[in-house]
C-alpha cells in the first residue's frame, strides 16, 4: 500500500489541520504557564498567547470554509465510530473557534486591547466591560480544558486506528 493509493483530504485541509495542531500545541501550554511567570514577563507571555490564539481563530475560519467546499475522503467503519468521529471533530471545530473568541473578548472586557504580535492593534467589539469579563474568562478557561479532553479523544482514536486496527485512517490527513 502506498499513500498515493489512499483517499486523502485536500492539500488545503491537511495543511490547515497540521498548522492548527502546531499552533494549539504552542498556545495552550503558553496560556497555562502565564500564571506561573514573573510579573516582568507575564505580559510578554500574554502577548504571544493572545496573538497565537487570534491566529488560530482566523485559520479555523479558513478551515471551516475549506471543509464546506471540499469533500472528506470516504471512510468505512462501524456506524458508532463514524458518529463518534463526526461528533468529536464537530466539537473540536466548535471549541477551536469558541476558545479564541472568548479569550479575545475576555481580554478586551478586562480592558486590555489586543495588539497582535505587538504590531497591529485589533479593534475591540466590546471594549472594557467589567460586568462580563470574568464570565468570558471562565468560558475561555473551561473551553481550554474541554479542548484538551477532545484532543485526548482524537489522539486516542488515531492511535486505535493506526496501532490496533492498523487501517489507513492516519494516512488520510498526512
Amino acid at each position: 500500500m502506498t499513500i498515493g493509493s489512499i483517499p486523502r483530504y485536500s492539500v488545503a485541509a491537511r495543511l490547515l489541520h497540521w498548522i492548527v495542531a502546531a499552533l494549539v500545541l504552542a498556545t495552550w501550554p503558553l496560556g497555562l504557564m502565564i500564571g506561573f511567570t514573573k510579573k516582568e514577563v507575564s505580559l510578554d507571555f500574554y502577548l504571544v498567547h493572545e496573538s497565537l490564539g487570534f491566529l488560530v481563530l482566523w485559520i479555523m475560519l479558513v478551515r471551516v470554509g475549506v471543509k464546506l467546499t471540499s469533500r472528506a475522503p470516504h471512510h468505512d467503519g462501524p456506524i458508532i465510530e463514524q458518529i463518534a468521529a463526526h461528533t468529536v471533530h464537530g466539537l473540536l471545530y466548535l471549541f477551536l473557534i469558541l476558545m479564541p473568541v472568548s479569550g479575545f473578548l475576555a481580554t478586551n472586557a478586562h480592558g486590555f486591547p489586543l495588539k497582535w504580535f505587538g504590531l497591529v492593534e485589533v479593534w475591540s467589539p466590546i471594549g472594557k466591560t467589567p460586568d462580563i469579563a470574568w464570565t468570558l474568562s471562565g468560558i475561555h478557561a473551561w473551553s481550554a480544558w474541554i479542548l484538551l479532553g477532545l484532543f485526548a479523544l482524537h489522539i486516542g482514536a488515531v492511535l486505535m486506528h493506526h496501532i490496533i486496527k492498523r487501517d489507513t485512517t492516519l494516512y488520510r490527513i498526512i
